[in-house]
């Protein structure tokens, strides 16, 4: 039985001392260990809610645009209220429209976007190329989920079309 013991603790700690380094620490006393795991544990928490607000944001599909649409009900989006609406299941408040939208959080790049990053278009008639008209969740691979006229609340390819063309930005708010 003390053999087992042994042999268990010793597997224990060699596949944390392996799951801490291969994440990119290297543990060299328990400080170390603790830093790797607060940041590890605060990825975790953010990717959680990301999906937590994907699969949310996934249920209302087909659900009819509406400019200016009550941020009260659920019968109907615009972009920003879609976004106000899904974030705040996750404890985000985020302000009602896609300008103020735009100001929160942390500045991302294009290139390190991240599941439920907000990204910013100008797009529309209100569109000029520099002014934020519009605001959709990046979902990863390539994909938004957002609302616009006739489809609603669906899912768009940010690398292809007008999406691409009239990208302008991206927060991180979780």
């Amino acid at each position: 039985m003390r053999t087992q013991n042994t042999l268990f603790q010793k597997v224990l700690t060699l596949g944390l001392c392996a799951a801490v380094t291969s994440i990119g620490f290297f543990a060299t006393g328990a400080a170390s260990v603790h830093a790797a795991s607060s940041t590890v544990s605060v990825q975790a928490t953010a990717t959680s809610k990301a999906q937590k607000a994907i699969n949310l944001g996934k249920r209302y599909l087909g659900v009819p645009y509406k400019f200016g649409a009550s941020t009260s009900t659920t019968r109907n989006f615009d972009c920003s209220s879609f976004t106000k609406y899904v974030f705040k299941s996750v404890g985000v408040t985020l302000p009602r429209t896609s300008v103020a939208q735009s100001k929160v959080g942390k500045a991302v790049s294009r290139s390190n976007l991240r599941a439920g990053d907000l990204v910013f278009f100008s797009s529309g008639s209100r569109a000029n190329g520099r002014n934020v008209t519009h605001v959709a969740i990046y979902v990863g691979n390539g994909k938004i989920l957002h609302t616009y006229g006739s489809p609603g609340v669906t899912y768009s390819n940010l690398n292809a079309g007008n999406w691409d063309r009239t990208y302008l930005k991206a927060r991180r708010v979780l």
